[in-house]
């Protein structure tokens, strides 16, 4: 089999060529710039093309794999229709994989995906289990975004932006959250909704619907679901419940979970935040339903230390601790935020990139209340990913109105400029949280090489 990707350096397509090549096929791909990830497959033997051209498709490839934000006018695309080879998107090759496995887990919503998915890879990896992993960022534990296991378990987020999760698979699927996001996609909650609702159709009747009860629009998707439904939560309504929460100094959380009833006792975890003890237990109830038990669990969830890019401690800078996370949307942020505060520092600093001017634009309001935690907030130019750029949403308004709900921002426009303003102005033991989905983590590291 002769495969090739197009945009083959990106988080989730770089692992499926990464399987690929397990499985023994002969793997191509290009992207548009050199990354460890390229470096990483060519060294196992994948053919790797920088710039995308239509001399990229060979005659005699067997299926050209293209990402949401190849467009139809793509070279290579192109290319691949006219020689009639198969073309198929990545969602739609993914859930052909999972076919190949019987315990196929997805875990979907709004946030915390490749949170969740790493937990569950670090019980499952700990109990030996063994299961292949496609997770959305780098988990130390695995040593990347893949692990290519010897077992029936199959691990990977599930994205609802354009549908995507509705080519899944899955025998057990997860949802975190719903909320407003992709808006350039989904006109509103309601078709949100109406997805979620697909993709918990797509389980068949011995899977298991793992829910958020607490999360106010999962109610709306169980019309005709099949699949056996477990709602968890801290509100007594629920299967699986959440109680005695607390954090340690170092903002950690422990709790206890009641199961159908039965108390399972305290679990202890090494990341912060209420978010991530409900992430948790969404992980503890697959790693339950999947046949592993309540003791062995406690061991392993409590060796989950994160993963790239949520929450990860880049280091220290004057005696300032620098943080760095992908939060993107309001709630993620105040999540973070929150997470954050219970470090108990002298100063919260927030350095935010808004990713998209649709989000920035559809979610204006909320980003404007999402940043009560922080101290001081420097916002700095929008990163556009696969948008142009309309006109009408600059970070000088989210800076407006933030400056009108009391919160103290100002609007930086270059990362050099940041980082010069931050090592006049940070004072030791104050906290900075790089945050956003672009590059705004280089802001961090820019500033911790002021230190060398």
């Amino acid at each position: 089999m002769k495969i090739h990707f197009i945009g083959i350096g990106g988080i989730s397509m770089s692992a499926l060529a990464e399987i690929c090549l397990n499985k023994g096929y002969e793997v191509s791909g290009s992207d548009m710039s050199k990354s460890s990830m390229t470096d990483k497959l060519q060294s196992q033997g994948a053919k790797i093309y920088i710039g995308q051209k239509k001399e990229n498709i060979a005659d005699g490839l067997d299926m050209v794999v293209y990402t949401a934000a190849i467009h139809p006018d793509n070279e290579e695309l192109m290319a691949a229709k006219d020689k009639n080879i198969l073309t198929i998107n990545r969602a739609a090759f993914l859930g052909q994989i999972m076919r190949e496995y019987k315990n196929s887990i997805a875990v979907s919503g709004t946030h915390g995906k490749t949170t969740t998915t790493s937990m569950l890879s670090t019980i499952f990896g700990s109990t030996n289990l063994d299961p292949t992993i496609l997770v959305g960022g780098n988990l130390k534990s695995i040593g990347g975004n893949v692990k290519i296991g010897n077992s029936q378990n199959f691990i990977t987020e599930a994205c609802e932006y354009t549908d995507s999760f509705l080519n899944f698979n899955p025998k057990i699927a997860i949802v975190l959250n719903i909320e407003e996001d992709h808006l350039d996609y989904f006109s509103g909650i309601e078709e949100i909704k109406a997805s979620f609702n697909k993709f918990g159709k797509l389980l068949p009747k011995d899977g298991h619907f793992i829910i958020n009860g607490d999360s106010p629009n999962t109610d709306g998707i169980l019309h005709d679901v099949k699949a056996n439904v477990i709602k968890y939560g801290k509100e007594a309504s629920n299967d699986v419940i959440i109680k005695n929460i607390h954090f340690n100094d170092s903002g950690f959380g422990s709790f206890d979970l009641t199961y159908f009833g039965k108390d399972l006792g305290t679990f202890q975890l090494a990341v912060p935040g209420v978010h991530n003890i409900y992430n948790a237990t969404s992980a503890i109830i697959v790693s339950l339903v999947s046949g592993i038990n309540a003791e062995d669990i406690k061991e392993s969830i409590i060796k989950y230390t994160g993963v790239g890019r949520r929450f990860e401690i880049k280091g220290s800078y004057n005696d300032a601790l620098i943080v760095d996370d992908y939060a993107h949307h309001p709630t993620e942020l105040k999540a973070t935020l929150a997470a954050a505060k219970k470090l108990k520092k002298s100063t919260l600093w927030c350095v935010f990139q808004p990713h998209t001017y649709s989000r920035t634009k559809s979610l204006f309001n909320e980003f404007g209340e999402a940043f009560y935690s922080a101290d001081k907030v420097i916002i700095t130019d929008i990163y556009a990913a696969r948008e142009d750029d309309p006109g009408d949403i600059h970070s000088k308004d989210l800076v407006e109105k933030l400056y009108h709900n009391n919160v103290d921002a100002i609007y930086i426009s270059k990362f050099e400029d940041i980082v010069d303003y931050l090592k006049d102005n940070i004072q030791p033991n104050d906290l900075l949280i790089t945050a956003g989905a672009g590059p705004v983590y280089r802001i961090g590291e820019l500033l911790l090489e002021k230190n060398k």
